[in-house]
């Protein structure tokens, strides 16, 4: 090999590709470590409601706790429920060829409401749930970047706003999920406490 035949634009023109691809690459994982680690949580709203509760009236208390309650579940809930239906949409949009607008939103609602259900039942199982897709879409690119046609799925997605009225029927349905959920979390996790006792 002869070494003298090196030189800085050679070198640059080169490795400028794989600059691009290396910080793709590492920003796209990066939001997917994020996005599949929030999305697998069973309390996915995390917030410290005792000390908006100081009040020593305690139906006043009651009342802030299921205000505050309400607001995650009926308000913070739909908003990222919707952010999460978007992303999982685009991602099958891109990875499924030759698939009808209806049957890609009715799969991203699907692995929603499985990544929810599995949430609370074990949070490892629907955190693997959740990074899937994304790193299966990640798989393909990096494999056969020819497999994906941008001007095809943006035309699918383009034809989203068409399905309006079943994606606020998917809305409805997970919102209820997961008060459904919420609601049957407590027996659930007392059957699960008498099963691991002892005799």
């Amino acid at each position: 090999m002869n070494f003298s035949n090196l030189n800085i634009l050679d070198a640059a023109a080169t490795l400028q590709p794989l600059t691009y691809f290396v910080v793709g690459v590492a920003i796209y994982a990066i939001f997917v470590f994020n996005f599949y680690r929030f999305m697998g949580r069973r309390d996915i709203f995390e917030l410290n409601l005792e000390k908006y509760e100081q009040s020593k009236n305690r139906s006043l208390r009651i009342l802030l706790h299921l205000i505050f309650y309400a607001g995650k579940y009926l308000v913070l809930f739909p908003i990222v429920a919707f952010a999460w239906f978007i992303i999982l949409t685009v991602l099958l949009t891109f990875l499924a060829k030759n698939r009808s607008v209806d049957s890609i939103l009715l799969v991203a609602m699907s692995v929603l409401a499985a990544i929810r259900i599995t949430a609370y039942y074990d949070e490892d199982l629907s955190r693997d749930l959740s990074k899937m897709l994304p790193f299966a879409l990640l798989g393909v690119f990096l494999i056969d970047i020819s497999y994906f046609s941008v001007p095809a799925s943006m035309e699918a997605l383009q034809q989203i706003s068409g399905q309006l009225e079943n994606i606020i029927y998917y809305l409805f349905f997970i919102i209820g999920l997961e008060f459904l959920l919420r609601v049957l979390s407590p027996i659930l996790d007392a059957f699960r406490t008498l099963g691991k006792k002892p005799g």
